[in-house]
């Protein structure tokens, strides 16, 4: 089983309209709802892979109850959030149809009281171990502890659990320095946890601080891999247009799929990058087609460079 955590889960909420103007009206021509939350996002992808894997994190509320009734219908996915007394929140995905670009707004999720994080803990503790490997994903909500995924992250590496993480700013900071066997941030976050704007001395850095191995995501770049079996950059066969939101949580599960099915650093990032553009050509977002997937991972281009970090 693979646990993914979520504790800031949302009900993705997306408008599509014809063309997004500021300071007008629009008619929404349609409107898409599901379960979100990038570790809920993460389950998905995996679930479809055929993983059994497991979805953690706080719910609450109405909005908490819809999210709820929407893992139901996923095959392969067990629901094992832990209830909480505010209301989970939602995102909303302004997707305008003339240029595809995406307008997000995302609402800060529910107040988590020390009690509600004690609970999490303790059921957190119980779930890694009999998890094959955990992915840490995602905001934290308001109540959390900053240094909330180091302490998940060292929870994780005493139960002997391959831990990945992607999340932002100081909790990636503090995460990093629990030394977590994967960590994929992008270009920006690299940038924010690094102060450097150079992708490869940014990822070799972020290894320096404690992560075992760094999967930086760059965009239609594609992913550059520093690991200590080597240092690899992975390409998709052209430049994608559509719509990227989810793009990157469906990558994570591709890494993290290829990672428990023990395969080579390269199939690694074929199967991130191919799963992670198949999302992009998408029409709903997070989501991707089977074929188009796996038409993309035999033109994923992955080089080796001569020297690892």
């Amino acid at each position: 089983m693979i646990l993914t955590v979520t504790l800031n889960t949302a009900l993705d909420i997306t408008y599509r309209v014809p063309v997004l103007e500021p300071h007008a009206t629009h008619r929404v021509t349609e409107v898409i709802e599901r379960p979100g939350g990038k570790g809920v996002n993460v389950a998905r992808v995996l679930a479809a892979l055929g993983h059994e894997v497991t979805v953690t994190g706080f719910t609450g509320g109405a909005t908490g109850r819809t999210v709820q009734d929407g893992l139901t219908t996923v095959p392969h996915l067990v629901d094992a959030l832990v209830p909480v007394e505010g209301p989970t929140r939602r995102t909303i995905a302004l997707v305008d149809d003339r240029t595809g670009d995406t307008t997000q707004l995302n609402e800060p999720g529910p107040t988590i009281t020390p009690a509600e994080w004690s609970a999490f803990q303790e059921a957190y503790e119980d779930l890694v171990a009999s998890a094959s490997a955990v992915a840490l994903c995602g905001s934290l909500p308001p109540g959390v502890p900053v240094g909330a995924y180091a302490g998940l992250v060292r929870a994780a590496r005493a139960a002997a659990v391959p831990v990945l993480l992607d999340t932002s700013g100081e909790p990636l900071r503090r995460g990093v320095a629990a030394r977590p066997d994967l960590v994929k941030p992008n270009a920006d976050e690299l940038a924010e946890l690094t102060g450097s704007h150079e992708p490869l001395r940014a990822t070799q850095d972020t290894r320096r601080r404690g992560a075992r191995a760094v999967v930086a995501s760059l965009g239609t770049e594609g992913l550059l891999a520093v690991t200590p079996e080597g240092r690899w950059r992975a390409t998709p066969p052209a430049r994608l247009h559509g719509n990227p939101t989810g793009a990157g949580d469906s990558a994570v599960a591709g890494l993290l799929s290829a990672l428990t099915e023990q395969l080579p650093w390269p199939d690694r990032l074929s199967r991130a990058v191919a799963l992670s553009a198949a999302t992009v050509l998408s029409r709903v977002a997070g989501e991707f087609d089977r074929r188009t997937y796996e038409e993309l991972v035999e033109q994923v281009t992955v080089t080796q460079e001569a020297s690892a970090a």
